[in-house]
């Protein structure tokens, strides 16, 4: 059924998935690593979200965005996506709107936490 929901082989899939994966990874380190510089907090919480979107849209190539979507906001998952995607907005929103250093971070851990709450939603029994 997954090979049938996109025109891309299953090789080109899975390579795209793990740059994209991997480049989330980077992304989130590259983050952590800025957050020590003067006025580094920008920085970190652009990269760390941009990380997180970018391990979220990695999973796009394995299953296709539409087939994402609809797993994403399926009841069982509904408030954990609904939580990570506030998480996301609210880091943003924290560093260049509000201007709270500490409210940046707080959304940022909680950005992890959403995350991991979400992805362990795939799993079954895993929450």
């Amino acid at each position: 059924k997954v090979l049938d929901a996109s025109t891309l082989s299953f090789g080109t899939r899975l390579r795209w998935f793990a740059i994209c994966f991997v480049a989330g990874i980077v992304c989130s380190i590259l983050g952590t690593a800025l957050l020590w510089l003067p006025k580094g907090i920008k920085l970190f919480a652009v990269f760390y979200t941009l990380g997180n979107i970018a391990a979220l849209a990695s999973t796009c190539f394995l299953m296709g965005p539409m087939k994402q979507l609809k797993a994403m906001f399926e009841p069982k998952r509904l408030i954990a996506t609904v939580v990570m995607l506030l998480c996301l907005i609210l880091t943003l929103c924290a560093v260049f709107w509000w201007n709270k250093k500490g409210l940046a971070v707080l959304f940022c851990i909680l950005q992890f936490l959403a995350m991991t709450w979400y992805s362990l939603s795939y799993i079954p029994f895993a929450r």
